[in-house]
């Protein structure tokens, strides 16, 4: 990780630790449970994070922010997002956010200790990286991204069934 993209990170990092937006973060991660409860064989849910939660202190390159609920003892299966560079954080819970594609998975497990390095509660992908989570049996993984798009812009790819060259494509929104 270079110098820019730790100072990115750890500016996102004060944010998610202020007790201010965790606060209001807090419903929206409820409403991303209940529909994942909802929702028996999905495994994951989210939320777009209104950008207004973080009180204009973001940093100018980031356009949206998410909370997901990723379902314990579930692989979300891969995905990659075409037009942004996403910056995650381990919001709640503990998982395995892969990246590299079928075959080529690198492991990068991350934890939500408030005192842990940033290393281990971080990490950045950029445009057209295949990633995937991989979460352990038991409790759900709770995470926070950040994108250099608007929430009504991100794009999802993911493999298309029986053509590995090909991907379906999808907006969050739209789903």
């Amino acid at each position: 990780m270079n110098r820019r993209e730790r100072a990115l990170l750890a500016s996102l990092d004060a944010l998610l630790q202020s007790d201010a937006v965790r606060v209001r973060i807090a419903p929206l991660v409820e409403r991303a449970r209940e529909k994942l409860a909802q929702a028996p064989d999905e495994p994951l849910s989210w939320e777009p994070i209104p950008l207004s939660v973080y009180g204009g202190s973001l940093p100018p390159t980031i356009h949206s922010s998410w909370v997901f609920i990723l379902r314990g003892g579930t692989t979300t299966g891969a995905e990659r997002h075409s037009n942004s560079y996403q910056r995650m954080m381990s919001y709640e819970g503990t998982g395995d956010f892969q990246t590299g594609g079928e075959g080529h998975w690198q492991s990068n497990l991350l934890v939500s200790e408030r005192g842990a390095g940033l290393k281990q509660r971080w990490i950045s992908i950029p445009p057209g990286v295949w990633h995937q989570a991989v979460v352990p049996a038991g409790p759900d993984w709770v995470v926070v991204s950040f994108h250099t798009v608007p929430a009504d812009e991100l794009v999802e790819e993911r493999p298309a069934a029986g053509d590995a060259g090909e991907a379906r494509r999808r907006r969050y929104l739209a789903a």
